[in-house]
């Protein structure tokens, strides 16, 4: 199916291309960008109906870029560009996933192109179906950063990536959604639970450490992206936690996605990227040596989408302190309360998080989850704050203040919790 496109869209279109040729400098990006926000704010909807041939094709982040890239020369970085850029160090990088961000800031706020997006999002990654029916007869699959393991109606994901804390990256991001996929997917599986592996870092050697959050390392080395990690992150695999994978079964009348409860049982630490995930999850189960932060602010980033979800779970005033001041909080002092369901001592958390396991598999607390979920969190306030993330996330990542502080990190020889 193709979209015929009116007069007017055509015309920018060739003013998007002819403005692309341009070449670089300060002004020229400037009026560059300012062009393509202007050509989105007004053709959101005809652009992605033509890419999406009317909504009939479910294109996911990194597709529908590549798809615009190729229909509107101009608005949005080719493969190419990314390819060179990917190789650089976030430096030294001419910051075309900010374009990326303008684009996905205009389809994100479109009440029409936004929820199919998401809705596209929602859905079982290829990856995951390609692995569904070993995973179905064996119950265990290792992805690399990630292992999944079916025990007693559980599926049990593991971080296992010990070299870096469980920092996430874009490959981390890829198995993690894999994994919610294939728990989701899998009938045999009624409740998920999400914990780190033992490390083989020196400082924490033999000890499970829940996430050390965003591998700084890997964003100055220019291996974080936009699309793949910080926006997919949150459409994907956080979003699946909270809403489940979208299918088509026959019995959609009933609801279109497939969910069910998550435990987190938090080791050591939850830092930045850790601590947001737990704002998904049904119960937090932390041992009472583990801590919580949000240094985003302090990195000079945006923390995912513990903006708009911490003020929920904290109140404003704690959250403000969490992350525009940097609090970090102990799973053993009050405040943790408004975090974490329960602490319990590190040799007793084992018998803690299968107790917790068991309750959550009730029969009623899918469906009592659900209802929670929505009056909590509506998909269309959601989407409105993804939206601005978008763009304010990708001009964060090309700012003086970040590439700044990701330098002098670089020359440090070790992750090390912040």
């Amino acid at each position: 199916m193709t979209v015929r496109m009116p007069v007017e869209l055509e015309r920018a279109r060739l003013t998007l291309a002819e403005v692309a040729r341009r070449g670089r400098g300060t002004a020229a990006t400037e009026a560059a960008r300012a062009l393509r926000s202007a050509f989105m704010a007004a053709h959101t909807d005809a652009v992605y109906d033509e890419l999406t041939a009317g909504r009939s094709r479910d294109l996911r982040l990194a597709e529908l870029a590549q798809a615009a890239s190729t229909a509107f020369p101009g608005l949005v970085p080719t493969r190419e560009q990314l390819a060179r850029e990917r190789a650089l160090p976030q430096a030294d990088k001419d910051g075309h996933e900010i374009d990326q961000g303008i684009f996905f800031r205009h389809v994100l706020r479109s009440p029409s192109a936004g929820p199919h997006l998401l809705d596209a999002m929602l859905r079982p990654t290829p990856r995951a179906l390609s692995l569904l029916p070993d995973f179905l007869a064996t119950g265990d699959v290792d992805l690399g950063s990630v292992r999944l393991e079916r025990r007693g109606g559980a599926a049990r994901l593991t971080m296992c990536r010990d070299d870096c804390l469980n920092a996430e990256d874009d490959r981390q991001v890829d198995d993690m959604e894999t994994a919610v996929d294939l728990a989701l997917l899998d009938p045999g599986v009624e409740v998920g639970l999400l914990r780190g592996g033992e490390m083989t870092h020196p400082r924490y050697r033999g000890k499970r450490v829940f996430s050390a959050g965003i591998n700084l390392k890997a964003l100055h080395g220019g291996g974080i992206s936009l699309v793949d990690f910080l926006l997919r992150r949150e459409l994907g695999y956080i979003h699946k936690l909270q809403r489940g994978v979208l299918v088509e079964d026959g019995a959609s009348w009933r609801t279109p996605t497939l969910a069910k409860p998550w435990v987190a049982a938090v080791d050591t630490f939850a830092i930045g990227g850790g601590a947001q995930l737990l704002l998904v999850f049904d119960q937090v189960l932390a041992a009472s040596d583990a801590y919580f932060s949000l240094p985003a602010a302090a990195e000079g980033i945006v923390p995912g989408a513990a903006n708009f979800r911490l003020t929920r779970h904290a109140g404003p005033r704690l959250a403000r302190q969490i992350i525009l001041g940097g609090r970090r909080i102990r799973a053993d002092e009050p405040a943790a309360a408004l975090l974490v369901d329960e602490v319990h001592e590190p040799d007793r958390l084992d018998r803690a998080v299968e107790r917790s396991l068991e309750r959550m598999r009730g029969p009623a607390v899918t469906a009592n989850r659900h209802m929670l979920n929505l009056a909590e969190e509506s998909p269309d306030e959601f989407r409105r704050y993804l939206a601005e993330f978008a763009l304010q996330q990708a001009l964060r990542m090309y700012s003086t203040d970040v590439l700044d502080k990701v330098g002098r990190f670089s020359a440090e020889k070790r992750v090390q919790p912040r």
